[in-house]
C-alpha cells in the first residue's frame, strides 16, 4: 500500500520534476544514483524550508539589534536624566545646609548682640537705683537739717526773749548766744552743702535719665534687628524642618518616637543645643530667651532628623541604569508557579551594575545563602535591615561599617533567579516591610 502511494506521487510528479540519475565514476567502474520525482520534491521543500528559516531568523536578529540599540539610548537618557536630578538633589541640600549653618552663626552673633545690650540695661538700671538712693538719703538729710535749723532759731528766740525779761547774769547769757551762733552757722554751712550736693544729684539724675532714654533707643533698635534675624533663622530653620518631617510622616514613621530614640543614642559629634537663658535673678526666662529655645529646640530637631535620615533606608540600592521589575506583596512565582510572597523589591539592570548602601549601618553577612545566592545583609538603626541579593560580586566583609551611598557591590544573576537584577528587602525587626516606601518618601530629600 505504502509502495503504490510512493509510485503514484512519483507518477504525479513526473511530469515537473522527471526522474534524473547522477553518475558517479571511478577508476574502475561508474555508478548512478537514481532521483526520483518525490525525492527531488523533498530535497527542494527541506532546502526552501532551510532558506525561509534563515531569512526568519536573520530578520528576527535585525530587529532586536535595533530594538536594542533604542532600549539601550533610552536607558542611557533615563540613566543621564536620574543623575541630573541627584545632583540637583544635592546641591540643593548643601545650600540648605549652608544657608541653616549661615543662619546659625548669625544667630549666635545676635545672640551676643542681644547679650550685651541686657548687660548694658542692667548696669544703667543699677545705676539709677543708686542715684535715686543717694537722692532719698540727700532728701532725708535736708529735712532732718531744716528741722535742726528751725529748732536753734526757736531756741535763739526763746533765750533772747528771757535776756530781755531777766535782769540775772548778762554775761552768761551773753556766752549762751554765742554757742547758739556758732551752731546756727555750722547749720547753716551744712544747710549749704546739702543745697548744693541737692543740685549736683539732681544735675546726676537727669544725667542718668538722658543715657536711660538713649540706652531705650539703642534697645529698640536691636529688638528690631534682632526681630529680623529671628525671622530669617525661623525660615530657613522651617525650610529645613518641613521636608524631612513630610519624608518620615510619609514613610509612615512616628517622628515623635523616632528623635526620642535618636536623641537618647547619640553620642557622635554635635548632640542637642543647649538652652540660652539670661535670667540674673533665677526667675522665668524674658521673652528674647523663649524665642531663642524654640528656635533652638527646632535647630535640634532638623539635627536629629538628619542624624535618623542617614541611618533609614530611603536612598537608592542601585547607582545607574536600572529599571523595576517585581514589587513587593503577592505574584506568580516566576520559576514554579503559584501565588507567593514576594517580600521585597526587584531592579532589573546589566551585570556589574553599582549597588550601594541605602542608609548607614553596619555589614552583619556578607556571602551566599541559599536562594538569595550573594547577599549583603546590613543592620541599621531602631531594627531596621536591608538585603542585598543575587549579587555577582560582593565588595565588603561583615562586621565593617558602610556609609548611606557607600558601593558594597555589583547587580548579577545569582541564586534562585531568571536574569540580571537586584533583589532589595527593608526588614523591622525580622518583619519585611515595602522597600517603595522608604524610597518614595525620601525622592524630594535624597
Amino acid at each position: 500500500m505504502k509502495s503504490r502511494l510512493i509510485e503514484r506521487a512519483n507518477h504525479a510528479l513526473d511530469r515537473h520534476l522527471p526522474e534524473k540519475r547522477l553518475f558517479l565514476k571511478s577508476d574502475t567502474s561508474t555508478r548512478f544514483v537514481r532521483l526520483r520525482p518525490l525525492t527531488q520534491a523533498a530535497i527542494i521543500a527541506t532546502t526552501g524550508l532551510l532558506v525561509t528559516w534563515t531569512a526568519i531568523v536573520s530578520a528576527v536578529f535585525f530587529i532586536d539589534a535595533i530594538n536594542a540599540g533604542s532600549n539601550r539610548d533610552q536607558v542611557a537618557r533615563a540613566s543621564q536624566a536620574y543623575q541630573d536630578r541627584l545632583n540637583a538633589m544635592s546641591s540643593e541640600r548643601d545650600s540648605r545646609a549652608l544657608e541653616a549653618q549661615a543662619a546659625h552663626e548669625r544667630f549666635g552673633v545676635a545672640m551676643a548682640q542681644v547679650s550685651a545690650m541686657q548687660s548694658q540695661l542692667l548696669a544703667s538700671e543699677e545705676r539709677r537705683r543708686e542715684l535715686e538712693t543717694a537722692v532719698n538719703v540727700i532728701q532725708s538729710t535736708l529735712r532732718r537739717t531744716i528741722s535742726e535749723r528751725d529748732d536753734a532759731l526757736e531756741e535763739v528766740a526763746q533765750l533772747t526773749a528771757e535776756m530781755t525779761d531777766e535782769n540775772g547774769s548778762l554775761q552768761s547769757a551773753a556766752s549762751r548766744q554765742r554757742d547758739l551762733e556758732q551752731v546756727l552757722a555750722l547749720l547753716t554751712e551744712a544747710l549749704q552743702e546739702t543745697a548744693e550736693g541737692r543740685d549736683k544729684t539732681h544735675d546726676l539724675i537727669a544725667e542718668a535719665r538722658a543715657q536711660i532714654q538713649d540706652l531705650e533707643f539703642q534697645a529698640a533698635l536691636s529688638a528690631e534687628r534682632n526681630e529680623r534675624i529671628f525671622t530669617q533663622i525661623e525660615d530657613a530653620v522651617a525650610m529645613s524642618l518641613e521636608p524631612l518631617d513630610a519624608m518620615f510622616r510619609a514613610a509612615g514613621l512616628p517622628t515623635d518616637s523616632i528623635l526620642e530614640t535618636v536623641r537618647r543614642g547619640y553620642s557622635g559629634q554635635g548632640g542637642p543645643l543647649t538652652p540660652i537663658t539670661f535670667s540674673t535673678s533665677n526667675g522665668q526666662p524674658d521673652p528674647v530667651s523663649l524665642r531663642a529655645n524654640e528656635v533652638l529646640e527646632d535647630l535640634d530637631a532638623v539635627n536629629l532628623y538628619r542624624i535618623a535620615a542617614e541611618s533609614l533606608p530611603f536612598s537608592y540600592p542601585v547607582q545607574g541604569a536600572a529599571r523595576r521589575t517585581s514589587g513587593y506583596g503577592y505574584r506568580n512565582d516566576p520559576i514554579q508557579g503559584g501565588r507567593r510572597m514576594h517580600e521585597g523589591q526587584d531592579f532589573a539592570g546589566p551585570v556589574g551594575t553599582p549597588i550601594v548602601a541605602a542608609a548607614d549601618g553596619t555589614v552583619v553577612f556578607a556571602g551566599r545563602r541559599g536562594a538569595y545566592g550573594n547577599m549583603i545583609e546590613i543592620r541599621h538603626a531602631m531594627g531596621y535591615t536591608t538585603r542585598y541579593a543575587h549579587l555577582s560580586r560582593i565588595r565588603v566583609t561583615r562586621g565593617e561599617r558602610v556609609s548611606r551611598g557607600d558601593r558594597i557591590g555589583d547587580m548579577g544573576n545569582t541564586g534562585r533567579s531568571t536574569g540580571s537584577h537586584l533583589h532589595y528587602e527593608v526588614r523591622q525587626n525580622g518583619n519585611p516591610t515595602n522597600p517603595m516606601t522608604f524610597i518614595t518618601a525620601g525622592r524630594n530629600v535624597f
